[in-house]
C-alpha cells in the first residue's frame, strides 16, 4: 500500500482512526489463515522523486523517502501488536535498534510460525518504487498473489475520480497494462510480475473488509495476469 494510504482525510503524516482500521483490516485477514506481508510507501512523509526540486539529488531523496517507510512500518507494527497480532518489521535499510535486517530465510520463519511480516526499506536501493519493492519481495517470498491496496475500486482506462466515463476492467493481462500505460504499478513492478508470473489484485482499501473479501477469493478489485 502506498504511504497515503495512511494519512486519510489529512494531508500529511498518519491519521490514527485510518491507521487503526489498516490495522484492523489485516488482523481479519490473518484470522482467515493465510501467511500475510506488508510492504508500505512513505509518501505521506517524503517523496524521493521531490527531492530535485528542493535542491536534494534523487539518490539522497529516495534514501530519504526509504527511512519515511521504515517509520509507516513501526507505525503500523505498534498497532498491530496493540490488536494481539505478532508481527515483525524486516529493513533493506539496516536500523538495527529499530527493524531487523531483511533476511530472506527469517522471514519465511516468520510467515510459517503465524507472524505478519512487514518490509521496510524499499529494495534498500535508490531509483526504485514501492510497487517493484512489494514485487520483488513477493517474489522472494514466493507469494501466491500480490495485492495492491488503493484508493480506487481497481484499474480503470483513465482516472475515474477525474472522468465519470472512465471504463472498469475486472481482469487485464500484464501486456495490456504495460500497451496501455494504465496506473497499475510502474513498469519495473508490471514486468517481475509478468516473469514470474505472479497474479496482482487491485482493490480498494478505503471500503472495509475488502480486502478481507479479495483473500476468500471474492470478486473484488481487477486482476493482472497473464
Amino acid at each position: 500500500m502506498s504511504g497515503e494510504a495512511l494519512m486519510g482525510k489529512e494531508g500529511y503524516g498518519i491519521d490514527p482512526e485510518t491507521l487503526g482500521e489498516i490495522a484492523d483490516e489485516i488482523r481479519g485477514v490473518r484470522e482467515t489463515g493465510v501467511e500475510l506481508a506488508v510492504v508500505i510507501g512513505g509518501g505521506n512523509i517524503y517523496r524521493g522523486m521531490r527531492a530535485e526540486g528542493q535542491g536534494i539529488d534523487r539518490v539522497t531523496g529516495d534514501y530519504m523517502g526509504m527511512i519515511a517507510t521504515v517509520m509507516n512500518s513501526l507505525a503500523l507494527q505498534a498497532r498491530l501488536e496493540k490488536l494481539d497480532v505478532p508481527v515483525r518489521v524486516q529493513s533493506a535499510l539496516v536500523i538495527g535498534p529499530v527493524a531487523e535486517p531483511y533476511v530472506r530465510r527469517t522471514a519465511l520463519r516468520h510467515l510459517r510460525e503465524g507472524r505478519i511480516v512487514i518490509f521496510a526499506g524499499g529494495t534498500g536501493n535508490p531509483f526504485f518504487t514501492t510497487d517493484t519493492a512489494a514485487a520483488l519481495r513477493a517474489v522472494e517470498i514466493d507469494a501466491e498473489v500480490m495485492l495492491k491496496a488503493t484508493k480506487v475500486n481497481g484499474v480503470y482506462d483513465r482516472d475515474p475520480e477525474k472522468h465519470g466515463d472512465a471504463v472498469f476492467f475486472p481482469e487485464i493481462t500484464y501486456m495490456e497494462a504495460l500497451r496501455r500505460n494504465l496506473a497499475v504499478m510502474d513498469a519495473t513492478a508490471i514486468s517481475l510480475c509478468m516473469q514470474n508470473s505472479l497474479p496482482v489484485i487491485v482493490f480498494n482499501l478505503r471500503q472495509r473488509g475488502n480486502m478481507r473479501r479479495v483473500v476468500l477469493g471474492e470478486p473484488t478489485g481487477t486482476i493482472v495476469r497473464g
